[in-house]
């Protein structure tokens, strides 16, 4: 039988109607029903840019909150998962080559990594990471941060951007959240040692969770001495820290922030970055806490899932993962961020607009108020109107930055220095028109 990939020939507006008529609301995230973009349908994808069903090619400055760090359809990766697709599938039983080879490069890479378990996304991989403190310690209380985000479990799905009223008081995410779960979680301002060591000075708390930096409200930047502080205390209380690593893993740093900022947690989720945009993750930790998981015999603590480990997907990871050992991806990326930084910077100050820009790596983003910025709170001076409506504007001008508040841009080895500088023009451009 000839099997063959048709193109549509219907318009964007019939696609949506189309998408609206079958998938809740036209859509398979929530993250993705965006004011402004609500009638976009992607044709295609390539290198640095997408191009929408009407023709529209955007230079892309979002990257799919952050997995595409090579670039959409990266011919390397690619070519790893065909290959491995050819040759072997999916059976659920045993283990294949490429998930040996990707785990093994974990360990290789990421401190805190003694052994791995792979998952489908990075949700799972923090479920199981509290799930596996919680065990391990017999405790129940999980510590977060006003700002981080972690997936859509209830433990720890609250509390990420809470509006001015609802600080200080339990933010849900989502209806239908166990109020028994989310009352055993514990939240906190970040970059506060102390008000962590008086939360951990009772000896009840499981776990401490927190994205090292904290992209999911742009980039805020880890006082030095918050995570040492935090490392110490869980170190002396018997509390397993996690670092979710699900957006910087791989792309600050091969061994993640991690390694950049020499803190050990006892165990690491991962995801994003490390397969190029193909659905993979992974919790890694330490040995003794690792072995508690079923995967192990003696395990008893309950860890599956039928897709984990995927042979195209795990492909995937290390065929990212070695073009980021041999090519100096990270550098690079790098790099083009700390040109976008200046250029923005040097924008901002020429046309006299205040604003605050910020980044790690290949991650920033431009906030419209003065700094310093510290925690969440200090984010809520944020201009938001004037964020998200320069953003909308950028679109038509061919460029993609999410018209959401506080989200982050993301840049990937497929861009070029000429799309940093084209990126700093229309910004100036969009900026100036909404002055």
């Amino acid at each position: 039988m000839d099997i063959h990939i048709v193109k549509s020939e219907a318009s964007a507006s019939e696609l949506v109607q189309r998408a609206r008529a079958a998938i809740a609301g036209g859509v398979n995230s929530g993250q993705r029903r965006i004011p402004g973009l609500e009638a976009l349908v992607i044709g295609s994808t390539e290198g640095a840019t997408i191009t929408d069903a009407s023709g529209r090619r955007l230079v892309d400055f979002h990257g799919a909150y952050g997995p595409t760090i090579l670039g959409h359809n990266d011919p390397d990766v690619d070519q790893a998962v065909l290959e491995t697709m050819r040759s072997v599938d999916h059976v659920g039983l045993g283990v294949s080559l490429p998930e040996i080879e990707l785990a093994e490069l974990m360990v290789e890479h990421v401190p805190s990594v003694e052994k791995v378990f792979l998952t489908a996304s990075g949700s799972e991989a923090t479920y199981h990471a509290l799930r596996l403190a919680r065990a391990a310690t017999g405790r129940t209380r999980i510590v977060k941060f006003q700002g981080c985000y972690h997936g859509w479990h209830d433990s720890i799905a609250l509390n990420v951007i809470t509006p001015a009223e609802r600080l200080g008081q339990k933010d849900p995410l989502s209806a239908g959240a166990l109020s028994a779960v989310l009352d055993e979680t514990i939240v906190l301002p970040f970059n506060d040692p102390g008000a962590v060591e008086d939360a951990l000075s009772d000896r009840d708390v499981a776990a401490v969770i927190l994205e090292p930096v904290p992209h999911a409200i742009g980039v805020l930047v880890p006082h030095q001495e918050f995570l040492e502080r935090i490392r110490a205390a869980c170190t002396k209380t018997g509390t397993v820290l996690i670092f979710d690593e699900i957006v910087t893993g791989f792309r600050h740093a091969l061994g993640g922030y991690q390694s950049i900022v020499g803190v050990t947690p006892d165990l690491t989720t991962m995801g994003k970055a490390v397969a190029n945009g193909f659905p993979i993750a992974a919790l890694g930790g330490r040995t003794d806490l690792m072995e508690n998981l079923g995967t192990v015999a003696g395990g008893t603590v309950y860890a599956t899932g039928t897709f984990n480990g995927h042979p195209s997907m795990a492909a995937a990871g290390v065929a990212t993962i070695r073009k980021l050992e041999s090519e100096n991806v990270i550098d690079r990326i790098s790099m083009l961020g700390d040109r976008l930084r200046t250029g923005l910077r040097e924008l901002y100050d020429r046309i006299g607009v205040t604003a605050e820009v910020a980044g790690v790596g290949s991650i920033s983003v431009a906030y419209f108020m003065e700094g310093p910025i510290d925690r969440f709170d200090d984010l809520l001076r944020n201009d938001a109107d004037l964020f998200v409506g320069y953003r909308r504007r950028l679109l038509d001008l061919g460029y993609l930055e999410l018209p959401l508040n506080l989200k982050r841009n993301t840049i990937c080895y497929a861009h070029t220095e000429d799309d940093i500088d084209g990126l700093i023009t229309a910004t100036e451009q969009a900026i100036t028109e909404m002055l």
